[in-house]
């Protein structure tokens, strides 16, 4: 691949993620500064139900009758339309979910496209990919660090750049850069331009039976089931860190993402060596050690053992997310390689945290009953559920996930 055209897919993969980390880890945050703390796993409602969406707007438009990179720019900007609103919208709750919903079904399809334009230029997915993929991950970082350390220059002393709208205005201006910058992207066509469209295929069946084997179901059933627990660390982490006595929250959080940089660079050497089982098992594993942490540190806020269970976010997402994704392209054929991403997608940033961020919801209010913030204890109780979760999800895909090695090798 040519130094130019890794430049170009870099700065998109860096600026895709920056847009997401700039108000993911800190929505929930803003929304308990204006009366709406009781309605903060809305917007890891709202994110899967797009995520859900996504495939049938790959599998119909980006598959068929537009340049992936045209697509992806204009839904970028629309989805800076609706986010420059949702600040203005805190005093009518179910208008403001409704905005994040309206930006969540632009921004959902754009990462399953940008991993498409990655793969339709790639060779070696499994070397090449994570060198790419990576400057999402410092994408991420980078506005994390802008929200603790820039924008806390614009607020009062006494006064959380999270609880402010500074964040997702940024998130904003970033969305609209990348839109422009989409139609700079090699071109890359619709895979199936003129072929018949049919339902099976806009959902993805068509996907799903060229890619049908039961090791590849086990992967499917495994990735839903482990983002059930996912949803916690996303929802809630951000309210724990407050409750331990953590101050920079964004920056807390985006350490996670420092571990993901490290070890998205060494996924070629342990792809080679591990296989793709032992690795999205070890990220599995890393999940239930994450929040095994979280649930040991809580009564005695031992801020180290905090620290790791954040840092260990970089195995979790790496081993599980990246290393799925690299398998699933090396699966797909060129003709459904997009289709084969909003799949993944779908299952797991759309089903899976469609069901978990209620359930995560649902458990949260429970400990929390009419008090205002969980108690220690009460946190530590919390985290156990979502490790005990992630323990029986790691069992049963040691246990029936039967994908060789020789197999792998062969993808």
């Amino acid at each position: 691949m040519k130094a130019a055209l890794r430049a170009q897919l870099s700065v998109m993969m860096f600026l895709e993620f920056f847009i997401w980390g700039s108000w993911y880890t800190t929505i929930g945050v803003f929304m308990s500064s204006h009366n709406m703390g009781t309605l903060t796993h809305w917007p890891y409602t709202v994110n899967p139900v797009a995520a859900i969406i996504a495939p049938f707007f790959v599998g119909l438009i980006a598959d068929r009758y537009f340049a992936t990179q045209k697509v992806l720019g204009i839904l970028h900007i629309l989805g800076a339309v609706f986010m420059f609103l949702v600040p203005s919208a805190t005093g009518n709750s179910t208008l403001f979910i409704l905005l994040l919903l309206g930006y969540n079904l632009c921004y959902m399809p754009t990462m399953s496209l940008a991993n498409t334009i990655c793969f339709h230029k790639m060779s070696d997915q499994e070397k090449e990919f994570p060198l790419i993929r990576v400057f999402g991950t410092v994408g991420w970082i980078v506005a994390g660090l802008i929200i603790s350390f820039v924008l806390n220059k614009f607020v009062a002393a006494n006064v959380k750049p999270e609880e402010t709208g500074m964040q997702l205005y940024m998130t904003a201006g970033a969305s609209l850069l990348l839109g422009l910058f989409s139609f700079t992207l090699p071109n890359t066509p619709p895979p199936a331009k003129g072929k018949k469209v049919s339902a099976a295929s806009i959902i993805g069946i068509d996907a799903f039976k060229q890619l049908a084997s039961p090791s590849f179901f086990i992967f499917l059933l495994s990735s839903f089931l482990i983002c059930i627990p996912l949803a916690a660390y996303y929802n809630f982490t951000q309210h724990f860190l407050a409750a331990t006595g953590f101050e920079k929250i964004a920056s807390t959080q985006i350490l996670g993402q420092v571990s993901e940089t490290v070890f998205m660079t060494l996924i070629p050497f342990f792809f080679i060596r591990l296989g793709v089982k032992k690795m999205l098992a070890v990220g599995m594993l890393a999940w239930i050690i994450r929040y095994a942490l979280f649930a040991l540190a809580a009564p005695d806020q031992i801020t180290s053992l905090i620290i790791i269970g954040v840092v260990m976010h970089g195995i979790c997402y790496d081993f599980f997310f990246v290393t799925g994704q690299i398998y699933v392209d090396k699966r797909a054929t060129p003709q459904i390689r997009a289709q084969a991403q909003g799949l993944i997608i779908f299952v797991t940033y759309g089903v899976g945290m469609l069901v978990g961020a209620p359930i995560a919801g649902s458990v949260y209010n429970k400990f929390l009953g009419t008090s205002e913030h969980l108690t220690l204890q009460q946190w530590q109780n919390f985290w156990w559920i979502p490790a005990g979760f992630a323990a029986v999800v790691l069992l049963f895909f040691m246990a029936t996930f039967k994908e060789k090695r020789q197999t792998e090798a062969s993808l």
